[in-house]
């Protein structure tokens, strides 16, 4: 593992990779532990807050296509959209369209991009992959 390539990023690099990885954490547990209680939705709320640092964070990073945006930034719209449209279905207590938005949101906004940050010559690869 290369910390140092994360260490020297910059820091909007940086506050992306935590967000995002602290969401996934967050929406991990959320899949497994009791719904609808307290713990649940403080649980929540951090999730939707760290997805929104995450996409809103991405907007600023540019470094691999000449200072613009590329294919990923797609994922940056549809997690601002599904981020307000998981909150607005809890609001509602349609749990039925809530689980659905969260799951869309996580495999959709963490899981896929997830993965496509781990293409040679992008940060996730160098600092896991890069040297194995």
């Amino acid at each position: 593992m290369n910390t140092e390539a994360f260490l020297t990023a910059p820091f909007v690099v940086q506050l992306h990779v935590l967000s995002a990885v602290g969401a996934l954490l967050i929406g991990s547990i959320q899949m497994f532990a009791p719904k609808g209680n307290l713990p649940h939705r403080t649980m929540g709320i951090l999730f939707v807050l760290l997805m929104a640092s995450a996409a809103i964070s991405a907007i600023f990073i540019r470094q691999i296509n000449g200072g613009n945006f590329s294919f990923i930034h797609i994922f940056v719209p549809l997690t601002i959209i599904g981020v307000f449209r998981l909150v607005l279905s809890a609001r509602r207590g349609d749990r039925r369209g809530h689980r659905g938005q969260v799951m869309g949101l996580f495999y959709g906004a963490l899981i896929i991009p997830g993965l496509l940050s781990f293409i040679p010559g992008r940060l996730m690869h160098t600092i896991v992959l890069a040297g194995l």
